[in-house]
């Protein structure tokens, strides 16, 4: 890279690290789970990522790796996950992707896996979801089987990308959120981070009525 290409690549990095370091410390990519990447170069397509197997709280800039649009890297061992990385940068147009291992995430993939999704409605946060105006708007965040194969996985939910709410869980595993850049990447991670615990420890409470829901008082008895 040339000078003022190493420059912006050198903030896109820093910002990057910056927000592992935020999720490390939340406590969603512990014993060198997760991975994270930002897009450097759309044609062909380059990722800044994570390497394989680092231990996610300790990650700096300079650990950072390029991979390329057929996922190799001179500069160090790529994550299998690099292919789920590439296919939503690709058909999403995301700038970056960033995939947690939540405690909460994992427990209630596991518990919804068999209905596909998880529905997430009437909840102030869910505008912090690009697009989203209005707390009574319903979000479906898919849930799709795991894999060992990362090529393979890729393949089957590329043709549903376009259509998912800036994220999916995978079952047993984790979730997968993206965004335009950096930032908005991370804040779709923390938005549906945290509904994703609403739900959680809301478990055995009563579900709202659709009235408080949509004006946020009961309607007279």
């Amino acid at each position: 890279m040339g000078k003022t290409l190493e420059r912006e690549g050198m903030a896109l990095r820093q910002e990057l690290t910056a927000a592992i370091a935020a999720l490390y410390a939340r406590g969603y990519a512990l014993g060198t789970g997760g991975n994270f990447s930002a897009v450097a170069d759309r044609e062909p397509l380059r990722l800044w990522m994570a390497p394989s197997g680092v231990d996610k709280g300790t990650v700096t800039a300079e650990d950072l790796i390029l991979v390329d649009e057929d996922g190799h890297s001179t500069m160090g061992k790529v994550s299998a996950e690099a292919s789920l990385h590439r296919a939503i940068a690709l058909a999403t147009g995301a700038g970056a992707v960033l995939h947690t291992h939540s405690v909460l995430g994992t427990v209630l993939s596991m518990a919804h896996g068999s209905a596909g999704y998880i529905r997430l409605q009437g909840y102030e946060m869910l505008k912090g979801l690009a697009g989203i105006t209005t707390h009574t708007a319903a979000v479906d965040l898919p849930i799709w089987p795991n894999s060992q194969d990362m090529e393979g996985l890729a393949a089957r939910v590329t043709p549903h990308l376009a259509t998912a709410p800036w994220g999916f869980l995978l079952a047993g595993h984790g979730l997968y959120a993206w965004g335009r850049n950096v930032f908005e990447a991370r804040r779709h991670v923390e938005v549906l981070e945290f509904l994703l615990a609403v739900r959680y420890h809301a478990q055995g409470y009563p579900s709202p009525s659709a009235e408080v829901t949509a004006t946020g008082r009961e309607a007279d008895g």
